[in-house]
C-alpha cells in the first residue's frame, strides 16, 4: 500500500491513538504528513488535542477513583508521585500547563495529579489550555520540519517514506532508551 494511502486512510486513527499515551512522534509525523499535503494541518492538531485531553482525563481520574490501591501495588511508582507532589505545591500553574511537554511524564503526573486535592474543574481547563498549545506546537515542529528540509533539498517526495521511516526510528530509539534507563533506575 503507497504512503499516501496509508496516510490517508489510517493517519487520523493514528494520530488519536498516539497522542493517548506519549505522542510526541507520532504527532511530529502527522505535521510532517500535514506539510506534503497528506494529512489536514488543523484537523492533525484537533486529533491531537482530542487524544492527548482525553488519555490525561483518564489517568487523571483512575488517580482519583484507585490512585490508592494502585500504589499500593506498585510502591516503585511512589518516588515520582512525591516528586509529582513537590513540584504541585512549588509551581502549580506551570505544572499543570507544563506536563505535557516533557517526555515520559504524560501518565504519571495526570494520575498523581489525580490523587491530589486538585479540583476536577481545575485540571479539566488547565489540560485543554495546555492540550491545544501541546498539539499545535508539536505539529507545528513536524510541519516546519517538512519545509526547512524541502527548503535544503528542494522536492523530497522520492525521500519522504526514508525521512519518515528516520522519525520513526529515532522516535522508538528515544523510547526504547527511556524504557531502559527506568528499568535500570527500578533495579
Amino acid at each position: 500500500m503507497p504512503l499516501e494511502t496509508l496516510l490517508q486512510n489510517y493517519g487520523y486513527i493514528a494520530v488519536f491513538l498516539g497522542t493517548i499515551l506519549e505522542g510526541e512522534t507520532i504527532l511530529i509525523l502527522a505535521g510532517f504528513a500535514s506539510h506534503r499535503g497528506y494529512l489536514d494541518f488543523p484537523i492533525v492538531c484537533a486529533v491531537a488535542f482530542l487524544g492527548g485531553f482525553l488519555g490525561d482525563q483518564f489517568y487523571f481520574y483512575l488517580g482519583k477513583q484507585k490512585g490508592q490501591k494502585m500504589l499500593a501495588r506498585r510502591p516503585e511508582w511512589q518516588d515520582r508521585v512525591e516528586k509529582v507532589n513537590f513540584y504541585l505545591r512549588k509551581y502549580q500553574v506551570w505544572l499543570l500547563l507544563g506536563f505535557r511537554f516533557f517526555y515520559g511524564t504524560r501518565t504519571m503526573v495526570p494520575f498523581a495529579l489525580g490523587m491530589s486535592d486538585i479540583r476536577v474543574g481545575r485540571f479539566v481547563l488547565f489540560n485543554a489550555i495546555s492540550g491545544m498549545v501541546w498539539a499545535v506546537l508539536i505539529a507545528g515542529a513536524g510541519y516546519f520540519f517538512g519545509s526547512a528540509i524541502e527548503a535544503v533539498f528542494g522536492d523530497i517526495r522520492r525521500y519522504e517514506e526514508y525521512i519518515m521511516g528516520g522519525l520513526v526510528l529515532a522516535g522508538l530509539t528515544i523510547w526504547l532508551i527511556r524504557r531502559i534507563k527506568k528499568r535500570n533506575i527500578a533495579k
